[in-house]
């Protein structure tokens, strides 16, 4: 079976993770990306923070993964941004054949 992976990253804004997404889709490191308000707490510098981001989940082949990862540091407006792979063991062909075919 083809190696598949989702990528999870997150933005402070729903503005940026529009852009993000478009820029990976367009540059076909991405078959698609789904974008979702979410709310965070989290540690940073000493003290717990909250604050409203958005979440995006990213379907792609694991071999673009590090690329995903490399562009997405470029154009992030965080300096330490969430941006991690998760590897798709098993899932809809039919999909998964688009997946691949969408990254082409």
């Amino acid at each position: 079976m083809k190696k598949f992976s989702f990528v999870y990253i997150t933005t402070p804004t729903k503005k940026e993770a529009k852009k993000i997404a478009k820029i990976l889709v367009s540059e076909k490191l991405a078959a698609c990306c789904n974008i979702f308000k979410i709310e965070s707490l989290y540690w940073w510098k000493g003290k717990i923070e909250r604050a409203g981001e958005y979440g995006m989940f990213v379907k792609t082949k694991k071999n673009l993964v590090e690329k995903i990862i490399k562009r997405v540091k470029e154009i992030h407006s965080y300096s330490v941004p969430c941006i991690i792979s998760f590897d798709i063991e098993k899932g809809n062909k039919d999909f998964l054949n688009w997946v691949e075919e969408s990254t082409k």
